[in-house]
Order: C-alpha cells, then sequence, then structure tokens
C-alpha cells in the first residue's frame, strides 16, 4: 500500500503476537502465513509458552524480539489487548492488525476500542480490525490471514472477515485470483475509504469486490470508487440494508419508498460502480470486468448449437433488461453462407450441427456478428468446451477456436461471455484465462452481461456537491412547504387560507372553481380524510368546512384551485437527506397509491432535467407518460424540471431534511404541482 498505509502491504518486518502450533487455531494461520513471505522480510513469532510453528521457535513477548516489529499482529485473548498495544507503540511498530473481537466487552469500557485507535494514531502508527480475518497481498508475499488465497487481479475489501473469505475461495474455484485482500474489521482506525483509495495505484488490481455492512461517509466512500473507475478498476459492490431505520424515521412517503439497497444502488451509479445481491453475482461479474472490455451497448446476438438453449438464452437476456434484436439482411445471408441449410440465422442462431461438423464454426459465426456492428456482446451457450473434455482428440482443434474467439474480442472491443456445459474443461480454464468470460449457467451469463453494460452506461463522474444539513425534523404546515417549494420553480394553483365560513367565501371569490379543500396543519391529509376535492361553488366548499371542522377540529385550511385538465398522470417526487449518502431524489407513479405499486427511480441529488428525465425513463409504468392506448403524451420536460427543482430543494438548502410533491399531475402542456410536503431540521427557520 502507499502512504502511512504502505505497512499493511509490504512490511519491513512481521510479528505474529499469539503464534501457536494448532492447525485449529488462529495463531496458527497467522504464523505459518507470515512464515511464507519470509525469504522477503524477517518474521517473528511470539507465544508466552515458547512454541515452535512449522519449525519456527517463537520467543514470550515482544521485547524480546532482536529488533523493533514494523507491523505487529495481534491474535490473543481480547484481555491483553490493549497492553500490547502499548508495548508494540513504544517498540515503534508503523502497524498494528487486530484479529481479536470483543475488547470492549472483554473489559467493561464501551469505547475502549476508539481509545485504543487514538492511542495508536497518536504515537504516528494505524491500526486495521479489530475484530478482523487478516491482511493478504499476492505482490509482497503477504499473507496475514485465515484460509488459503490464489494469486490473481480481484481486490477483495470487506467488512465482514468470512464473507470476504467467500468471495476469495468462489474466485479460486472459478479460475480467478485474489491481488490484495483487506478484512477490514470494525474500521476503528483504518477505513474502507482509505483501503480503496491505497487500491487505486496498486500495480495488481484490475478490479474490486467491496462488502460494507454500514456507510459512516457514503460521499467520500463514492469519491473513492470514482478514482478506481477512472484508473480502470471497477468496483463491485455487496451490502445489507443498512438505512432501514432512517427510513423508519422519515415523514414522507419518498422516505417510505426508499429502500437501503436502492439508495446503495443509486450511490453506485454516480460512481460508476454497480451493486450485486449475492457473493456469487460479485465473482461471476468479475469474470467480466478482468480483462474483457465492457459491453458498448445493451444488443446482444446469441449463437448456440441447440436451438431449446439458444431460446432459452434469449428469454434470460431479456428479462435481465438486455435486447436480442433481429439480424440485418446482409448479417444474415453471411451466416446463413457459412452453416447448414437447417440453421436458425435470425438470432438466436442455431448452428445446426455445423459445431459436430467443423469446429472452426464456432469462432466463423461469432466473428462475423461482432464484425456486423449491430450487437454488443455476444453469447455463446451450449456444448462448447466439451469437445475435448468428452473426446481428447478434439482438444487441440477446440483451443485453436478459443484462441480465435479471444483474437475477435481484442479486435472488436465487444464481449463474447460463454455458457459451457463443462464446468472446469482445459478449454473453458484457457477461455477465462484469454479474457473470454466462461460460465457454467446461461442465467449467471445474462446477469453478469446486464450488469456489465450498467457498469458501462454509468456516470463515474464527479459525485453531486450537496451542502451539509439536518436529519429529519419537523414538518411546515401546507402554504408554508408549499411556498417553499414554490420557490424552486414549481407551478401551483392559486390557493389561500381559511378558518370560517366568511374567510372560505371570500376566498372564493378570488380562486376559480372547483375547488379543493384541504387540513394544511396535517402532514398526510388524505390518510384521515382531510382533503375534500370537486366543490363546485364557494357553498360547497363551506359546507366541506364545517363537515371537516367537525372531525378533526379547528385549524389552518387551505382552499386549493383544483386542476381539472384532462390527460394527466400522476407521478411523486420527492427528496430526502440520507444518513449517509446525502440528499437523494425519487421519482415515481404517485397519488394515493404509490406505496403500494412502489414504481420508484432514485438518484443521488441534485439531479440535472435531463438527469431526471432518464430516471422517469426507467419506471416500469413509463408508457403512461408517453402515451397509453390513445391517451396523449404527457409533458416529461415539465415534470423533469419539477423533479431537478425539488433535488435542488434539498441538496441546496441545508435546512430542509426532506420535501415532496405528491401527487405531482402532468397533461401533455405542462406539471402542477397539487401538495406539498417539506420537513426542516430544529435549527431551521420557524
Amino acid at each position: 500500500m502507499t502512504g502511512d498505509l504502505s505497512v499493511f502491504g509490504d512490511p519491513r518486518s512481521v510479528a505474529v503476537v499469539g503464534a501457536s502450533p494448532d492447525p485449529a487455531k488462529w495463531g496458527y494461520w497467522l504464523a505459518r502465513g507470515a512464515l511464507q513471505g519470509a525469504g522477503r522480510r524477517p518474521v517473528h513469532l511470539v507465544n508466552a509458552r515458547g512454541a515452535v510453528v512449522e519449525g519456527t521457535p517463537s520467543v514470550p513477548s515482544l521485547r524480546d524480539l532482536p529488533g523493533a516489529p514494523d507491523l505487529v499482529v495481534l491474535c490473543t485473548p481480547a484481555a491483553s489487548v490493549p497492553s500490547l498495544v502499548d508495548e508494540a507503540l513504544d517498540l515503534g511498530a508503523r502497524g498494528l492488525l487486530a484479529i481479536t473481537a470483543g475488547i470492549d466487552l472483554a473489559h467493561g469500557e464501551p469505547g475502549l476500542e476508539r481509545r485504543l485507535a487514538d492511542r495508536v494514531r497518536a504515537a504516528g502508527a494505524r491500526l486495521v480490525g479489530p475484530n478482523c480475518l487478516g491482511v493478504y497481498d499476492a505482490a509482497t508475499d503477504l499473507e496475514l490471514a485465515w484460509g488459503t488465497f490464489t494469486a490473481g487481479h480481484l481486490a477483495i475489501v470487506s467488512q465482514s472477515g468470512q464473507l470476504g473469505l467467500e468471495l476469495a475461495g468462489l474466485a479460486a474455484h472459478a479460475g480467478l485470483g485474489v491481488s490484495r485482500f483487506v478484512s477490514i474489521g470494525n474500521q476503528v482506525d483504518v477505513t474502507a475509504v482509505e483501503v480503496l483509495d491505497d487500491l487505486v495505484a496498486h500495480e495488481a488490481t484490475r478490479a474490486v469486490v467491496l462488502y460494507l455492512e454500514g456507510f459512516a461517509d457514503g460521499r467520500a466512500l463514492l469519491g473513492a470508487m470514482t478514482r478506481l473507475r477512472a484508473a480502470g478498476k471497477p468496483v463491485v459492490v455487496l451490502t445489507v440494508g443498512a438505512s432501514d431505520a432512517s427510513r423508519a424515521a422519515a415523514r414522507s412517503h419518498t422516505g417510505a419508498l426508499t429502500a437501503a439497497t436502492e439508495v446503495v444502488a443509486a450511490a453506485c451509479r454516480a460512481a460508476g460502480s454497480v451493486l450485486v445481491d449475492t457473493p456469487a453475482q460479485a465473482v461471476e461479474l468479475a469474470h467480466l470486468l478482468l480483462g474483457s472490455p465492457l459491453p458498448p451497448g445493451r444488443r446482444v446476438a446469441v449463437v448456440s448449437d441447440s436451438g431449446g438453449q439458444g431460446a432459452l438464452a434469449a428469454d434470460t437476456l431479456a428479462r435481465e433488461g438486455l435486447v436480442v434484436p433481429r439480424l440485418g439482411a446482409a448479417t444474415a445471408e453471411a451466416l446463413a453462407r457459412a452453416l447448414p441449410p437447417t440453421a436458425a440465422v435470425g438470432n438466436p442462431v442455431d448452428l445446426a450441427g455445423a459445431g459436430e461438423q467443423d469446429l472452426d464454426s464456432y469462432a466463423r459465426v461469432v466473428e462475423t456478428l461482432l464484425d456486423s456492428g449491430e450487437v454488443d456482446a455476444v453469447v455463446l451457450t451450449g456444448y462448447f468446451g466439451c469437445y475435448g473434455a468428452d473426446t481428447p482428440q478434439l482438444v487441440h482443434r477446440e483451443l485453436e477456436v478459443v484462441k480465435t474467439l479471444a483474437d475477435a474480442v481484442r479486435v472488436h472491443r465487444r464481449p463474447v461471455v460463454v455458457h459451457s456445459m463443462s464446468p472446469d474443461s482445459e478449454a473453458v480454464r484457457t477461455l477465462r484465462a484469454s479474457a473470454v468470460p466462461t460460465l457454467h449457467t446461461v442465467d449467471a451469463a445474462a446477469r453478469s452481461l446486464a450488469l456489465a453494460a450498467r457498469l458501462a452506461a454509468g456516470s463515474g463522474g464527479p459525485v453531486p456537491h450537496a451542502a451539509p444539513g439536518a436529519g429529519t425534523g419537523r414538518a411546515l404546515p401546507y402554504l408554508a412547504a408549499r411556498a417553499r417549494v414554490a420557490a424552486s420553480g414549481v407551478a401551483y394553483p392559486g390557493a389561500e387560507p381559511v378558518r370560517t365560513a366568511d374567510d372560505v367565501r371570500a376566498a372564493a371569490g378570488r380562486l376559480a372553481a372547483p375547488y379543493v379543500l384541504k387540513a394544511g396543519w396535517i402532514e398526510h391529509r388524505s390518510d384521515v380524510g382531510g382533503v375534500v376535492a370537486g366543490l363546485a361553488d364557494a357553498e360547497a366548499a363551506v359546507a366541506a368546512l364545517r363537515d371537516l371542522t367537525a372531525r378533526l377540529g379547528e385549524g389552518g385550511y387551505v382552499l386549493e384551485e383544483m386542476d381539472t385538465r384532462p390527460g394527466v398522470v400522476e407521478l411523486i417526487v420527492g427528496a430526502r437527506r440520507d444518513p449517509a449518502f446525502g440528499p437523494v431524489v425519487l421519482v415515481g407513479l404517485g397519488g394515493v397509491q404509490a406505496e403500494v405499486y412502489r414504481d420508484v427511480q432514485v438518484a443521488l441529488a441534485p439531479v440535472t432535467a435531463e438527469q431526471a428525465r432518464e430516471l422517469l425513463g426507467r419506471l416500469r409504468g413509463a408508457a403512461l407518460l408517453t402515451g397509453w392506448r390513445g391517451a396523449p403524451a404527457v409533458d416529461l420536460d415539465a415534470a423533469a424540471e419539477v423533479a431537478a427543482a425539488v433535488s435542488r430543494l434539498v441538496a441546496g438548502q441545508g435546512d430542509v431534511a426532506e420535501a415532496e410533491v405528491n401527487p405531482l399531475r402532468v397533461g401533455p402542456a405542462g406539471a402542477v404541482a397539487v401538495d406539498a410536503l417539506v420537513a426542516v431540521g430544529e435549527e431551521g427557520p420557524r
């Protein structure tokens, strides 16, 4: 590693405290791994009983070492850790790797781990952990972790040591290796952001898998991920529901609709990274990231030696949001000339036995498709990879096809993803080594290709700037909230405050019928029957006021002009401050059923109108906005402008914790907001 973390990447010497000859103990694995790097650096073992590990004797304490240790590994009982930290610092150690968990609990001192970290930093040293599984660096012969690792080009940074070890094992099983492994544990000192930044200049690393259970400083993390993307090292993210508590505290529908993983996914898109669901998905995607080009678009050609497998592959790709286009006449004719008369050449391409007659058919078809310019990637699905395994005389011929496929990928800069029925033939191993990702199931191939296309389309640009702000606070009354949103450039119908029948009659004379009467001091008015619409005249509004007052009590009611334009679609537009990633904006199908349909898209705020329009286009119900069953298309530009304005309101005004318009009524000629919820922090204006 670089800078003040170099001691965790290539230390001058290592001392393992708690070294043990028992293979069932941590001390054995840490000592054994450290000794594998003994040709590069001095390795010292410390054990109070003077144990011998792998033929290497230990000393009773750190003070018995012949020199000051550069990196001290602590795998001892929690009660001994504080004194060992002091001893290591007194000797001049630059780094401490704390495997031990439960230090606070063992001493009955909450916050002890943090205080230990303060002592380490004050001494000019750094600490990884505690409660971690260790570190590994293939380039420097550094193996200080439980388990074994295969050298390669995938870096793994994990808050959970065991999950990180699972990732490393899955990668090895799939023919991939690890360049660096860092189990960050409790992050009392060295953080995930620092470890990721160190990987930017790590020569062996070509892609990164990151697992986090919480995001203390989300925007800083995104900055590190953006720098990795700029260095050509894409990041794949795994997480769990990190912000559910913040959702429960939200005042708005926007908060209830914004799941923790949706916020993380939006943050990843902003940084040019991608969120996956499982460790297996992360490793499958890594196949495409380690050497293979990313697809420049979502058009995919399917090549198969089985009609059934080709059709299933096409369906699976479509479910992942990829497109399997019909090939143009010239391309189809070129394929037909190279294949038997019974072959299908429309896409999927069915070789109809051509592979058995001539293995070169696979290469010729794939090259023709890549050369056509009509597709962004090719999926080869079926038996290929099994010829040599089942018929050893064909190994050489199959490997020649593999070389041609790899050459075609390099020339055309478009990926070829193989789904092979063979899990580990020589051809499959050679495909993987040649940057032709090869997976054992077609759904893994389709999902990975879709994720790669998402990565290729990701921004990876500067993370949107947002002003520091308050957490969830109190909701403003309706008219005050309306005014706050309207000041951002959002159009509202005319409205006036009313409390008495005379107020209603006077306001009705200045407003245009029909009217809506609202209980302006209640946050979710519709939930308690606090909204009466379709009031034809002043007396109908007076009657509605009497009814609401009888049910809800006296208060600040609002008489508002009713939007009656035809051809309107109701949307929800909102923004809130996520505690980890800051302001986020949400757009979706709105109205009182917004939480039922949950058809929403989320992005980091602020967004431009162009970005907001892209979010609207990704809704499942986007067809409702562009003209459904003969209905006129609505004004998408107007809707996008409102979304951008609401995102700026929360991102730019520090006292605003949440802002929401639901519904935003969008018609063919503009957008009108007919509700508003704004929550401000206690430090905001009253």
